[in-house]
């Protein structure tokens, strides 16, 4: 059985066969799966969206030889800040190839296609190769010890997440060295933080026995992979309350469910197949009887596409209805538009009756 290589491996023989390409006088060239919705596949047994095997090749030639070069150069990046025990964010990252030359940045959208790319290449998620992102992991409330590590003395650090004042735990960029103790009965994933706040404010998490997660919109890799290690760890079932629009269906609900297109390297591990979606349908503006706002003509684009072309959306009958309703309807709706029947409605009637009824739920 063949052993397992290192990152710093991996780029060294990456490395490798682009200099022997170039004592050969061959082409070098640098292979990377294609990141889109194009390039994955569902079903319900794995849970996520897996990529398949199509490829796009970088050459170095006249047109591709800046890229080339800065693919090269960030590998080399990487490799230093490994074996340094270092790390860098996505935009310092971008900052480092001013002294690149030619070879530098002109913005940072370019550094972090190419940041995807090398991580797609070696199969690995960037925080591996020594990248992390600027953006916050989430937020936690409720039934919740996290067991994190003293950085000082690496010994263990209990958090209560129920002593948190009128705060909440921030989830850290990594967490695979987290350890959970709960009682709780799920875990509900909140979209927005007015929302989140609402419940921490009037304790939800305690009347419900749960953990409270704060998205923040669609979830960052962190937050995803801290809900699906707590759920695998313990047992419990997700719960996803979002707003009622493609939007939140499309990208946030289904993000966190089976993962996305770009990210198909790694939705193995940074997504949680075992979520429900308990949010705002269709079918509640009616039931309801919400206030609701028109649909743009991004919104009813988006659900043609997501109808068309998502591989979730099409497995699932369930979501194809709820949309051609939400398009036939053309209004959506906001969590806050409970807010008509009284500010605590939500706590007292909408999510009692949501999870207590499955039949209400999408998959």
């Amino acid at each position: 059985m063949s052993k397992k290589l290192s990152v710093p491996e991996k780029i060294r023989s990456l490395a490798k066969e682009v200099f022997d390409s170039i004592g050969k006088k061959d082409t070098p060239r640098l292979e990377t799966p294609i990141r889109s919705l194009s390039n994955v596949e569902y079903n319900d047994k794995e849970g996520y969206f897996k990529i398949l095997g199509k490829m796009k090749e970088r050459t170095m030639t006249a047109s591709t030889i800046k890229s080339f070069a800065q693919s090269l150069l960030m590998m080399n990046e990487s490799k230093t800040l490994i074996e340094a025990d270092d790390i860098a964010t996505k935009r310092e990252m971008y900052y480092i190839s001013k002294n690149w030359g030619d070879a530098k940045f002109k913005e940072q959208p370019e550094s972090d296609s190419i940041m995807d790319d090398i991580e797609a290449m070696m199969g690995v998620n960037r925080e591996q190769i020594g990248f992390i992102p600027e953006e916050k992991g989430g937020d936690i409330a409720g039934e919740l010890v996290v067991v994190d590590k003293d950085p000082d003395t690496g010994k263990p650090l209990k958090i209560d997440c129920t002593k948190m004042g009128t705060g909440a735990y921030s989830i850290p960029i990594s967490v695979e060295h987290l350890q959970f103790e709960t009682k709780a009965k799920f875990i509900l994933a909140i979209e927005t933080a007015g929302m989140f706040q609402r419940l921490v404010k009037h304790k939800y998490w305690k009347n419900a026995n749960c953990i409270l997660v704060s998205m923040g919109g669609v979830p960052t890799r962190a937050c995803r992979r801290f809900i699906r290690r707590l759920s695998d760890d313990k047992k419990l079932p997700v719960y996803v309350f979002t707003d009622g629009d493609p939007y939140g269906y499309g990208s946030i609900y289904r993000t966190l469910k089976v993962g996305s297109g770009n990210s198909a390297h790694i939705n193995e591990y940074f997504c949680v197949p075992q979520a429900q979606f308990i949010g705002i349908t269709p079918q509640d503006v009616v039931d309801y009887k919400l206030p609701s706002h028109p649909l743009k003509d991004v919104d009813l684009k988006k659900i043609k596409d997501l109808i068309k072309n998502d591989p979730f959306i099409k497995h699932h009958k369930e979501w194809q209805k709820a949309l051609q309703q939400m398009h036939k309807m053309k209004v959506r709706a906001e969590q806050q538009a409970l807010a008509k029947w009284g500010l605590n409605y939500v706590i007292e009637k909408y999510l009692p009756d949501k999870i207590g009824n499955k039949k209400t739920w999408l998959p």
